[in-house]
């Protein structure tokens, strides 16, 4: 039987179910409390934030959710609004919604809202939500945006500085299903040090402890690359094809969980 913490992060990969068995927008309403929730929406990286931010309160409404607010900021400024600010201080949950993650981090970066936020995420007092866009903000390093369906290569890929929720991973969503491997690969060819996570759709990379664990019909692709033993990345011009050697590549599951600490998968029902 599932357990439901506070202190989850989920790292959504966009096209949740929204209309039938809501497994993962489910799962952050029990981990922000069920029915006595408090939860703060964020829909700053949509382009037609009140369309997208009232369908998701409409969502945690019918959820049972009686408490809840659109933090709906446009501009910077409105990221020290006091009324804000004191609704982020009663909240359980904070779901950050998708569109466009420059936006998002435009918006929002070094903001009252958002440092508050992320200490509270860090004391492990709230649950915090991303989806599609609001998944590529969680690392230090971000994908801004970028190309598919050709070799890795530095030109592949925009990074940016994301909101560094969970500092140590850089996310890539709509992950299968717009074939972004390579835009992946061609990140952490510049910061092997960072996990690269690539997240399908209607999935979530559910963060909490040392673990990463998988919701949803699709997979979370890790990929490790802290014993790459060669790049070419620094030596060829930005269109040519990268070499990276030694990653280890890991394709979960619903149920298979990551530990962050070994770096090692398991199984689902090795714990289950």
């Amino acid at each position: 039987m599932r357990q439901y913490y506070r202190d989850s992060i989920l790292v959504i990969g966009g096209a949740e179910d929204k209309v039938h068995g809501k497994e993962i927008l489910t799962t952050f309403w029990r981990c922000a409390g069920g029915e006595a929730a408090i939860i703060g929406i964020i829909p700053s990286a949509s382009r037609e934030p009140t369309i997208i931010g009232e369908r998701y309160a409409n969502i945690f409404s019918d959820m049972g959710v009686k408490d809840l607010m659109i933090l709906d900021v446009r501009d910077r400024l409105q990221g020290e609004d006091p009324d804000y600010q004191e609704y982020v201080e009663k909240c359980t949950g904070i779901f950050m919604t998708g569109g466009d993650q420059l936006r998002l981090c435009g918006l929002l970066a070094d903001t009252p809202l958002m440092e508050r936020i992320r200490q509270r995420v860090k004391l492990g007092e709230i649950t915090l939500a991303g989806t599609s866009a609001g998944a590529a903000v969680m690392g230090h390093h971000m994908i801004a945006g970028g190309s598919s369906g050709e070799s890795p290569n530095r030109a592949l890929v925009d990074m940016a500085m994301g909101l560094g929720i969970i500092p140590e991973i850089i996310v890539d969503q709509h992950f299968h299903n717009r074939n972004r491997m390579a835009r992946l690969l061609s990140a952490i060819s510049s910061h092997p040090e960072r996990l690269g996570v690539g997240i399908d759709e209607d999935t979530c990379a559910l963060f909490h402890g040392e673990y990463i664990e998988v919701l949803g019909r699709g997979t979370v692709t890790i990929v490790d690359a802290k014993a790459m033993s060669h790049t070419n990345q620094g030596k060829v011009p930005a269109e040519a094809p990268l070499a990276l050697h030694n990653l280890r590549l890991h394709i979960l599951a619903h149920g298979d969980r990551y530990n962050l600490k070994t770096h090692t998968p398991i199984p689902a029902q090795d714990y289950l």
